[in-house]
């Protein structure tokens, strides 16, 4: 294996939670692979100016609680998973980010859990939160580690980016 080339040819990042890869400059980058547990297919959502065709189509459907991929491997994790725990199945927002279900504290910290897991040792793991319904500061505790340093973001400065770094193996 080529140095830098993370196992079984993998691309260097992985985004866990794709959706509709909002936050992509390039949403197609061939340096990371795409993965969300659900597909959308092309819709219009909003209305007027503001109205625009949404997809969600991963290039792997999994679950970020369960990856199917083997230990440390990927230089970058971006973890942006479904904030709303409140949400008409069928919503605008619910269709759009996605939804938590069951106890929320046990997937978010079995999804964080498994992105660190994938994450090669002194890789980076960016995890995105809207804190609308959840605040971050109970993300953080449920999740268990300290960010390295994170900005808030938004209109109403609700959205929280945070660096996590997995430790180098001992």
């Amino acid at each position: 294996m080529e140095a830098g080339t993370p196992p079984n040819h993998l691309p260097p990042v992985l985004d866990a939670t794709c959706g509709g890869r909002m936050m992509w400059f390039d949403k197609q980058n061939p340096r990371a692979l795409y993965v969300d547990r659900r597909t959308v297919d092309p819709i219009r959502v909003g209305n007027g100016r503001n109205s625009r065709d949404f997809s969600v189509a991963p290039d792997i459907v999994a679950d970020f609680t369960n990856l199917p991929f083997p230990d440390e491997s990927f230089y970058l994790v971006v973890f942006d998973p479904p904030h709303l725990i409140r949400a008409g199945d069928d919503s605008y927002m619910a269709v759009k980010y996605g939804k938590l279900g069951g106890d929320w504290r046990e997937v978010l910290k079995a999804g964080f859990a498994e992105c660190m897991r994938v994450l090669r040792p002194g890789g980076t793991l960016i995890f995105k939160w809207s804190e609308i319904q959840i605040p971050a500061s109970e993300i953080i505790a449920v999740v268990g580690h300290n960010p390295l340093f994170g900005h808030k973001s938004g209109r109403k400065m609700n959205t929280h980016w945070m660096a996590f770094l997995k430790e180098a193996a001992k």
